[in-house]
């Protein structure tokens, strides 16, 4: 079985329009758009380990860097994963369900430093994480050192020249970082949380694909929202720059 067989069956163009319909609550209801994204990333997550181990994830330990806020911590216990979350900031720790009884362990340090043993966790996931960091692959490569030879790393993160890569600044990161932040600054009197240089920074497709594959474990890659027909821009250099919006590392260290 292909590692990503069972759940290319998922991504379907419903799927995609679903999760495309639902970022628009991010704000207004979080709930609503980080429970539906949280729901998903559980079956991506499933699918990838089942297609590379051949074995079912329930009851395998997940360690989330950057897992924020409880929505992904409640949605992977209730499928049976131990479920462990990395927030280096405390505000994001308290800012949903993470209190919540049973919603898992959260540890507040770096995903640049993790403060775990080498191969410890079964499964490490970074979702929408490298490119808040002014290292990524920092982070990437302490994702594989925790990992245990024959466990999953899934890294995903949003391209930058992608439409989604300004986060908040809007299409307006295609004039330039900086000079979109201040944009924003400017417009609404303080400085976007996704700070071009301080908390957002420009990492492409073609850096994690040249990291990914210079580890030696890298199983796939794909882009999170398109439907399985779109897969392939991946394999195009340049265009997928525009076109990915989300790329997925899979990797298995061995």
């Amino acid at each position: 079985m292909a590692a990503t067989d069972l759940f290319a069956h998922r991504a379907t163009l419903g799927r995609a329009v679903g999760l495309l319909s639902a970022f628009r609550f991010e704000q207004s209801d979080p709930a609503r758009f980080y429970g539906a994204l949280a729901t998903d990333t559980v079956d991506m997550v499933a699918d990838l380990w089942t297609g590379v181990t051949s074995s079912p994830a329930a009851g395998r330990t997940v360690l989330d860097v950057g897992g924020g806020p409880g929505y992904f911590a409640s949605a992977f216990e209730s499928a049976g994963m131990r479920y462990i979350g990395v927030e280096p900031d405390p505000r994001e720790m308290h800012a949903g369900p993470a209190g919540e009884p049973g919603a898992g362990t959260f540890v507040r340090a770096s995903g640049t430093a993790l403060p775990f043993a080498d191969d410890s966790v079964d499964i490490c996931l970074s979702s929408n994480v490298a490119e808040h960091v002014r290292h990524p692959w920092r982070l990437g490569n302490e994702m594989l050192r925790v990992t245990r030879p024959g466990g999953l790393a899934v890294l995903s993160y949003t391209v930058w020249l992608g439409p989604f890569g300004g986060h908040e600044m809007g299409l307006t990161h295609y004039l330039g970082g900086a000079r979109a932040a201040d944009r924003y600054a400017r417009k609404h009197g303080h400085r976007p949380k996704n700070d071009y240089g301080s908390s957002l920074f420009a990492v492409s497709a073609a850096d994690g694909l040249r990291w990914a594959a210079s580890t030696g474990a890298l199983v796939t890659a794909f882009p999170r929202y398109h439907p399985r027909w779109a897969w392939p821009v991946v394999a195009v250099p340049g265009l997928r720059e525009f076109l990915v919006s989300n790329l997925v590392l899979v990797l298995a260290p061995s």
